[in-house]
């Protein structure tokens, strides 16, 4: 779906210039391992959910399963995670970001919507996925 929301306003972004890692911690450690990703910006966007460069974005690229209902376009709060490091290089959160937030679980200062949080890569980042994130019925195909 490409992270676009024709009812909403666009944030505002700057996609990163140099290789940065993201570090994926699952909150529940019985949920799997750390998973660390070197992004590279010349394979921005990395999936097409998400706004290019996003944390939804790179997380699904790599194989990393961050639940998303409504397709990254900012119209539900289920890929909300948390920013642990790095929360300072991410473009601000915009009213419409903040708005579903409100519908999150959990909220903490470092709460984003992975879809709409795109890092500058000016640091690395660290994000810790929410337990409840973690869709455990997966269809089969």
């Amino acid at each position: 779906m490409g992270g676009s929301n024709p009812y909403i306003k666009s944030a505002d972004i700057v996609l990163p210039k140099t290789k940065y890692k993201i570090r994926f911690e699952p909150e529940d450690p019985s949920a799997g391992e750390a998973i660390t990703v070197e992004v590279d910006p010349e394979k921005i966007p990395y999936h097409e959910t998400g706004l290019p460069g996003s944390i939804l974005n790179i997380a699904l690229g790599s194989g990393i399963d961050v639940d998303h209902s409504c397709g990254g376009v900012c119209a539900c709060s289920t890929c909300h995670v948390f920013v642990k490091e790095g929360l300072d290089t991410c473009n601000e959160a915009t009213d419409d970001e903040l708005d579903q937030l409100e519908e999150a679980r959990g909220l903490t200062m470092q709460s984003r919507l992975s879809c709409q949080t795109v890092p500058n890569g000016t640091q690395d980042v660290r994000v810790v996925i929410p337990a409840w994130n973690v869709n455990l019925v997966k269809e089969s195909h």
